[in-house]
């Protein structure tokens, strides 16, 4: 009985790390979150194009601000950084003929700074345009998810800067702007529980052209350095 009462224990305590409520370690609290966070952006492509494929298991794991920023957020927006420092340093005349590799690292950094102000601040005004413009209810958490996951593509998109290639590098951001597009527009309609798809589809081209104005303001902000 006491081992069929410690499974059911241990089952509950990893597989519902939000409903336990006893004590648990912050090295298996990390673990359950890293394990969480992995699992979420393995799902992206199907979120892509679906509803309820790993929205819905986002919207039962409820990640705070915090976890989404520490696990998602940061970890990828350190990925376009690095790509732009190494990209600079070997090829950088191929994206930007006569731009020093010291002027390349030194956009390298405040892109990511950058990047982490976006974020929270696109979470704002996302809130902004659901709650004022559209009359939807909607929290600012659920907006910062949405916030946090959208650029997953245009992050993973940086990667392309190991081929020294401007044509390459443009189609594959090209194609993780649609990612990000499908993202945005399954997203309003999983996180704020809509139920029109007219309005959700409207909702997500005005989230997506002011988040496509964003990203154009980073790039810039690297073509200056």
């Amino acid at each position: 009985m006491n081992i069929h009462h410690n499974m059911i224990y241990s089952v509950e305590r990893y597989a519902y790390p939000n409903l336990w409520f006893g004590p648990i370690s912050p090295v298996e609290a990390g673990s359950v979150v890293c394990k969480e966070s992995v699992m979420n952006l393995l799902q992206t492509p199907k979120m892509v194009f679906s509803f309820h494929e790993g929205w819905d298991e986002i919207i039962r794991i409820h990640p705070s601000v915090t976890r989404l920023f520490a696990w998602v957020v940061l970890p990828l927006s350190l990925l376009p950084p690095a790509m732009i420092y190494y990209a600079g340093g070997h090829h950088g005349d191929v994206f930007a003929p006569g731009v020093s590799p010291a002027q390349w690292h030194t956009a390298a950094g405040i892109f990511f700074v950058a990047q982490l102000l976006t974020v929270p601040a696109m979470a704002w005004l996302i809130h902004l345009i659901v709650t004022k413009t559209y009359s939807v209810t909607a929290s600012y958490h659920e907006c910062f998810t949405l916030a946090a996951i959208a650029p997953i593509p245009l992050w993973l998109s940086s990667l392309a800067l190991f081929v020294p290639s401007l044509l390459i590098n443009m189609v594959i951001g090209i194609l993780a702007l649609f990612g990000s597009t499908g993202l945005i527009y399954h997203g309003v309609y999983a996180l704020f529980h809509m139920r029109e798809d007219l309005q959700a589809l409207q909702m997500a081209t005005v989230i997506a052209g002011a988040g496509l104005f964003a990203w154009l303001v980073l790039v810039q902000i690297v073509l200056m350095h």
